[in-house]
């Protein structure tokens, strides 16, 4: 490899870029026996994998063409910070990772640095903004997909795009423990468990926490007993506290991830902010309804830019509506409550055969996602070759 180890500069706006980022560091470790250097801007995951952010990403963390507005000089300050960063630190590589406007912005302002820009998990252009396809072309030298039918509608435009398989299939989601959750929580046997996940902004929380509650304080009045777990990150933690202290079952709040995936398969159903976090339950195993709100005015204007009829990749992927979907209008605690009720009985097992071979879509069938994406930058993009596999 040289002499000098080669320069990584990564960027992760938000928890799932985070994670994603994490594990493309250990994967690039392991390639290259430790012989890379990283640098960047990423949360605690990338902390703990070694890189130092150069400020913290929470406050990056907002979602919807409205809600972003207030936030609006702020991050285009924090743009600017970090194409400087990168300006000074001339990395060999620059690799943004999910979060496409603010990603795509600061590609945009160090396009004339004769850097390798890439950026992993190609834009939902197929979703709707079909013309960012053009954008990505202009600022970047690759993209990395997380999904089988992406590559296309960017080699297209000739901007090289690789299916590297989503990074969902190692996040461990199928791999909890349920009876040790239930054991450690006092959980009685018989009673479901319902894992409740309102999202990982606290903007999207606070539109979901209290739907999701009359949703289930209507199960309680239909005679269903139930219990809850709600598995958070630690600066929602106390929001989340607050939020639900006058819930008729108290929820379990867990506080990190260590227990999450025990918590899933611990769990009879779910209902979860539309995210990745519902792949989370269906590779799981967990039966799930999907809940949405953003603003109405950010909901008109996506319904007039949106191609797709589903939100749920695997519900894209079947071309039906397997997982249900209940967004804007439709995200009511009475919808949420009788789809809880029909995925406990039948409706439930049901949805988990079926989702099946929609799931084995997500992989390349070769490595671990992370793993393809660390050999496509080392031998397609920075021509290294690493270590053997």
């Amino acid at each position: 490899m040289g002499t000098e180890a080669p320069l990584i500069y990564l960027i992760a706006g938000e928890p799932s870029g985070d994670a994603i980022g994490a594990r493309l560091i250990s994967a690039l470790n392991e390639l290259s026996g430790d012989a890379v250097e990283f640098t960047g801007l990423g949360g605690e995951a990338m902390k703990a994998a070694g890189l130092e952010s150069l400020f913290p990403i929470q406050e990056l963390s907002v979602m919807g063409l409205v809600e972003v507005l207030p936030h609006a000089r702020r991050i285009l300050r924090r743009i600017d910070e970090v194409a400087e960063d990168i300006a000074l630190k001339r990395p060999n590589l620059i690799v943004t990772i999910d979060s496409p406007s603010f990603s795509a912005r600061v590609a945009k302002r160090v396009a004339h640095l004769d850097i390798p820009k890439v950026h992993y998990v190609a834009p939902t252009v197929w979703a709707w903004r079909p013309w960012r396809v053009h954008k990505f072309k202009r600022y970047y030298d690759h993209l990395m997909a997380i999904l089988p039918f992406e590559p296309p509608y960017f080699e297209r435009v000739g901007l090289p795009c690789a299916f590297v398989g989503h990074p969902v299939l190692e996040y461990g989601a199928d791999k909890g423990d349920g009876d040790s959750f239930r054991q450690r929580h006092k959980l009685q046997a018989g009673i479901p468990l319902i894992c409740a996940l309102p999202g990982s902004r606290r903007g999207e929380v606070r539109r979901h926490i209290d739907i999701f509650g009359k949703a289930l304080e209507i199960l309680g009045t239909k005679g269903q007993g139930y219990n809850v777990v709600i598995p958070t990150l630690p600066h929602l933690s106390d929001f989340i506290q607050e939020a639900t202290a006058n819930w008729p079952v108290p929820p379990i709040i867990l506080q990190g991830p260590e227990e999450k995936y025990d918590a899933m398969a611990a769990s009879a159903v779910s209902v979860a902010a539309s995210g990745t976090v519902a792949l989370e339950t269906a590779i799981a195993g967990v039966p799930t309804v999907i809940a949405y709100q953003v603003s109405r005015i950010t909901g008109f204007l996506v319904r007039r830019l949106i191609r797709i009829e589903f939100v749920n990749i695997l519900n894209i992927l079947a071309g039906r509506e397997i997982v249900p979907e209940r967004l804007q209008g439709e995200c009511s605690a009475e919808n949420l409550a009788a789809s809880l009720m029909d995925l406990i009985g039948e409706g439930g097992e049901r949805q988990i055969v079926e989702l099946a071979p929609y799931i084995a879509q997500l992989s390349n069938g070769a490595e671990m996602p992370s793993m393809a994406a660390a050999k496509y930058l080392f031998n397609g993009v920075l021509k290294i070759t690493g270590k053997s596999h």
